[in-house]
């Protein structure tokens, strides 16, 4: 085989396959279950040959690297919690069926899913999968890194899992694992889930709170944006939200549905795996990383962001709770630049207000105020 090459499974509209490619590597094969996905996959890797149902591939074309965010809906916190043996996120099964079927396995395997999996049921999904890494000879390391370390202001926590047949997984992803980002004063910008309210709004002083494929109302939908200083409450536009990601506005204009509203587009926005957070692995993957030096770690596992382990090797806990690369990147919403927001609707700000109002949440009393002003209320809902 000459130059390095991807093959991406459960790819979503691209976030791995346009990481890769901005740090040099081109995907060969792309793969997703949904048809609206494969139409934005089908105009952006058109070169790229295309797959449907990961159960259906038969077997893997030779490859470099192995990518994939595997369905996370049994995994997340807001998801069905059924963990590892879930319908859907049971699906990483396929992952080792191909790679045992494989005639050359590729030299890494890259995998992504919600930072809830490591908590969820002891953390046993993160845990088959680095044991089934290294029952086919794979050392393994993995982190939990934060879209927001990486210049988008976007809080999206995930894991990512490396395995290497070669090399040191560990010193691809630890690079800033012992540097703690600053906490942003003063914020200008404030994102919370407006869809929630009961349990939780998702506060993100900032940056937006994750961008997600359902809610709380059972609707793809944005988050919204309280501007502490105009008291203004906005939603950013479909087009903000895919430079949220690191994507080119209208990256999933292929998948508009106007009887729809947009719906598909921020669904899958927001499924989507954030573009300069895999570049900056594809690039680390492509040097001859040195090891990280310094990061403590112990054997006992307790709340941790960050493990290393491999065949014949003991599985080692980072102390150290860093998000992001060595370098300081994080952007505040002001200097990222939104344009396509939008006054939050009457209905959709009076309806999160009356919820949060009713709820055992400790109450921000000038963020309700700022929401009853923007729903010209006299007085707030239950006072």
């Amino acid at each position: 085989m000459g130059a390095d090459i991807a093959v991406s499974l459960f790819s979503g509209i691209g976030g791995f396959e346009l990481g890769f490619a901005q740090a040099g590597i081109i995907t060969s094969l792309v793969c997703d279950k949904d048809p609206v996905a494969r139409a934005v996959l089908a105009a952006r890797f058109p070169d790229a040959a295309m797959a449907g149902d990961v159960a259906d591939l038969r077997s893997l074309p030779d490859c470099t690297y192995l990518v994939g965010g595997w369905p996370c809906q049994d995994l997340s916190q807001a998801g069905r919690m059924a963990g590892i043996a879930g319908h859907q996120s049971g699906l990483v099964s396929h992952v080792f069926r191909l790679l045992d079927g494989a005639a050359r396995k590729p030299r890494v395997i890259l995998l992504e899913n919600v930072a809830f999996a490591l908590s969820l049921k002891g953390g046993e999904a993160v845990r088959h999968v680095t044991e089934q890494l290294a029952e086919r000879g794979y050392r393994w390391a993995y982190r939990v890194l934060d879209s927001r370390e990486f210049g988008l202001p976007h809080r999206r926590r995930r894991v990512f899992i490396c395995g290497m047949l070669e090399g040191d997984p560990a010193a691809v992803l630890f690079d800033g694992l012992d540097r703690e980002s600053s906490p942003m004063l003063n914020p200008t910008d404030i994102g919370f889930y407006w869809t929630e309210g009961n349990r939780g709004v998702g506060w993100t002083p900032d940056a937006i709170p994750p961008l997600k494929g359902g809610s709380g109302l059972h609707i793809p939908s944005p988050p919204a944006i309280w501007n502490v200083d105009a008291g203004h409450i906005t939603v950013p536009g479909i087009e903000d939200a895919e430079r949220l990601h690191g994507f080119t506005s209208g990256w999933t204009e292929p998948a508009r549905d106007p009887k729809r509203h947009d719906r598909e587009r921020w669904r899958l926005v927001g499924n989507a795996v954030s573009v300069p957070v895999t570049r900056w692995i594809a690039e680390r993957l492509t040097l001859d990383c040195p090891t990280i030096l310094g990061i403590e770690m112990f054997t006992e596992r307790a709340r941790h962001v960050a493990a290393r382990g491999g065949p014949n090797e003991p599985t080692l806990y980072a102390k150290a709770t860093g998000e992001g690369p060595s370098d300081e990147r994080r952007t505040p919403i002001a200097a990222f630049g939104l344009t396509g927001e939008t006054p939050l609707s009457r209905r959709a700000a009076e309806g999160f207000l009356r919820r949060y109002m009713r709820s055992n949440l400790k109450k921000n009393l000038a963020f309700a105020n700022a929401l009853a002003r923007h729903c010209e209320l006299d007085e707030l809902p239950g006072a």
